[in-house]
This record gives C-alpha cells, sequence and structure tokens, in this order.
C-alpha cells in the first residue's frame, strides 16, 4: 500500500505533517497512550511513560520516564516517527530539544467534550486508523449528548470537586473535570477562579458550603481524603452524608473513559438532590 502525506493540527495550532502514517509512536502522558490505543492505533505505541496503566496492553509497553521527567536517549533509541506530547505536563525544555533533534511532535491537552473526540479524530489521522478513530469520536461524541439531554434540566446543586487534599486543590470551570459537573447539573463552587487547578483553604470551603464534596481515588472507594470535612458537621455536604468518590484515573484523563466518570458523577449528584 501506498501512503500519501498525513497532517493534523495540534493543541499548540501547530500543522503536523508526516510523510506517511506513523509507525512508531511514543506518547508522554498516560491519557496519551489511551488516546492513542482509543484511535486504534494501540499497535503503532512502542514506548510510553510511567502510570499509563489502561488499556492493560498498556502495561507491556516500555517505559522513558514519566511525564515530568523524560529519559531521552531511551527515547530516541526507539527511532520514533512520533512523539505525543502533553502541552502543561512535560517538561518544556525537554520537549523543546526533541523539537530541536527533528523529532515529529504532536501537542495535545483537550479541555472540552468535543476537544476529547476531535483529538481522537486527529490521531487517528496522524496514525492511518481513521476508521477506527471516527467511530470511537462518534461513539463519545454520542454519549456525552444523552447525558446533556438526561440532565439538561437537573436541579443545580453546589458542589466541590478536591483534587488533593495536602495541599488543598480544586478546579475552575475552565478544566475538563469543572464541565463534567455542569453538564450534571452540578454548580461548581469554585468554578470562577482564575488558575485552572488552583489552592485553596479549608475556610474558604466552609463558606462555601457546598452540598456535595467528590474527589478521585484509585478504585473510586474512600480513602481517607475527605475525612477533613467530617470534622465540619455544619458544613452541608458532611450532614447530608454527600461525600463522595469516583475513580481518579477516567475523570482525571482526557479520554473515552470520562463517559463513565461523567455517568458516575451524574448519578452522585442525583443521590445528593435527594438528600
Amino acid at each position: 500500500m501506498v501512503w500519501a502525506e498525513v497532517c493534523a493540527e495540534d493543541e499548540k495550532g501547530a500543522q503536523v505533517c508526516l510523510p506517511e502514517p506513523a509507525k512508531r509512536i511514543v506518547t508522554l502522558s498516560p491519557g496519551a497512550t489511551e488516546l492513542m490505543f482509543a484511535a486504534g492505533a494501540g499497535d503503532k505505541v512502542v514506548a510510553v511513560v510511567n502510570y499509563s496503566d489502561y488499556p492493560p496492553a498498556a502495561l507491556k509497553l516500555p517505559l522513558v520516564g514519566n511525564h515530568t521527567r523524560i529519559d531521552l536517549e531511551a527515547l530516541l533509541a526507539f527511532k520514533p516517527d512520533l512523539v505525543v506530547t502533553w502541552v502543561t505536563g512535560n517538561p518544556p525544555a525537554q520537549v523543546e530539544l526533541l523539537q530541536e533533534l527533528g523529532v515529529p511532535l504532536f501537542s495535545i491537552e483537550p479541555r472540552t467534550f468535543e476537544g476529547v473526540s476531535s483529538v481522537i479524530e486527529r490521531l487517528s489521522t496522524l496514525a492511518g486508523t481513521e476508521q477506527e478513530g471516527y467511530v470511537e469520536a462518534a461513539h463519545f461524541r454520542a454519549g456525552i449528548k444523552a447525558i446533556s439531554e438526561q440532565y439538561r434540566g437537573a436541579e443545580p446543586i453546589p458542589v466541590f470537586y478536591q483534587v488533593w487534599e495536602q495541599p488543598l486543590m480544586t478546579i475552575n470551570n475552565d478544566h475538563l473535570i469543572g464541565k463534567v459537573l455542569q453538564l450534571c447539573g452540578g454548580v461548581n463552587v469554585f468554578g470562577d477562579m482564575s488558575r485552572l487547578v488552583p489552592r485553596i483553604s479549608a475556610e474558604v470551603v466552609l463558606e462555601a458550603n457546598p452540598h456535595a464534596i467528590l474527589t478521585g481515588s484509585v478504585d473510586g472507594k474512600s480513602d481517607g481524603q475527605l475525612d477533613l470535612w467530617k470534622n465540619y458537621s455544619g458544613l452541608k455536604a458532611v450532614a447530608r452524608d454527600n461525600l463522595f468518590f469516583v475513580p481518579a484515573s477516567p475523570i482525571s484523563r482526557p479520554t473515552p473513559r470520562l463517559l463513565e466518570a461523567t455517568e458516575l458523577i451524574c448519578e452522585k449528584l442525583d443521590v445528593a438532590r435527594e438528600r
């Protein structure tokens, strides 16, 4: 088969063109790894970074460091014809060095539901797997649309999403998790903050008095991260037993699994509305 040049625009606005579809892909974030598999190109991924644990096949792939410290020597040894980078997660100096060395880079960081579908399509274009990628993207779009229609008239409920306990961190409405909360009828009590992932204090949470508090954990079960709030019986989320856990990877990665995480959060907020 004779391939023609393939091109796609990345999240930085760069037009990335390859003489033929990529055959040796390295992904520099767990989310990028998932997205390549979702795009139908898992068999073209030759190396990944630490915590690339989904799908299970990704666990068998060799590592080239982690997303904050890339082993460039190991990466270059794989002779990649495409490296998928994470805009705000990878070290800028190392990414720039790869660019200077002439390694084809494609930067991703979708922050909307449509962005997830779109990046799957664009990655599939670069990998020559558009048939699989476009089907997956369409499935994700349809799932989000169905949830949107189901919760369009949902009663608004004030919500606090805790990203981290020490230091205490949350997300604003520009974050993809913030968009999940909105889709489910949640009102992010810190949605208007300027930083994407701001640090906050316990005092401002108490002042906001959310009706529900959510966080991610490894298996979606209590891991002690929300125990702090149990000391504040006057907090509506505590008084109504609305402290909820969701699996961390599906909610924190902009991949098709965000669909199942969104469904779960919507269900949790429905429970909170009834209490």
